[in-house]
């Protein structure tokens, strides 16, 4: 299974350029039926904005975007654009905009745009999806601190602690890292721990705030 970046979670931002209001949004959307209705909401929503500007990203999908009345080339390709170097992938963005009475020109509506995508893909962050092992890791309190800097190490991330005799941690660990990840706790700790994988997942996890 392919490891491909998605938002981590629905977001919105906004800026004012020159009196224009600008509106970025930014949806996990896995299929195009999911983004055609986000911007069918967000045209509704925003039915009375001066344009409501869209690209999309469905892995081994399709990849859409539209001006929306905007100059060709000034608005759908530079929020499109965001996207692609992003990495973001079954994604969709959509940038509102309320046109203040000033024209920006061709250079300044592709910045604009390219902004209200960049705040909104920031405000919603990036998870990664990939196979993960699940790793039952128990460890004295002398070594949790200790255990947390190697997890991050191995791009590891904790989706469970529990505080009893031991700290028990629960450790997803991208699947090519695992391996190495348990040699080092059981080298690390002279053989006094040692970790057991319980399973696999293929899901995202955040990688940004």
């Amino acid at each position: 299974m392919e490891e491909y970046l998605v938002p981590t979670r629905d977001a919105q931002d906004e800026f004012v350029e020159k009196r224009s209001r600008f509106i970025g949004y930014l949806f996990h959307t896995p299929t195009e039926e999911e983004a055609v209705a986000r911007i069918k909401e967000m045209r509704e929503k925003h039915w009375d904005a001066t344009h409501n500007v869209y690209a999309y990203i469905i892995h081994k999908g399709p990849t859409r975007f539209s001006d929306d009345g905007e100059p060709g080339g000034t608005a759908g390709m530079p929020t499109l654009q965001v996207l692609q170097r992003e990495g973001l992938e079954d994604v969709c963005c959509v940038v509102t905009r309320y046109f203040g009475g000033i024209l920006l020109g061709a250079g300044g509506l592709v910045r604009a745009y390219a902004h209200g995508a960049k705040l909104a893909v920031d405000a919603a962050g990036k998870s990664i999806r990939r196979i993960w092992d699940v790793i039952y890791l128990p460890v004295p309190y002398s070594w949790y601190e200790r255990m947390l800097q190697e997890i991050q190490r191995f791009g590891g991330v904790v989706r469970e602690t529990q505080f009893g005799a031991d700290v028990e941690l629960e450790v997803l660990t991208p699947q090519g890292q695992t391996q190495d990840f348990l040699a080092r706790v059981v080298d690390l700790s002279a053989g006094t721990l040692e970790g057991m994988v319980a399973g696999q997942e293929y899901r995202a996890f955040p990688v940004t705030p």
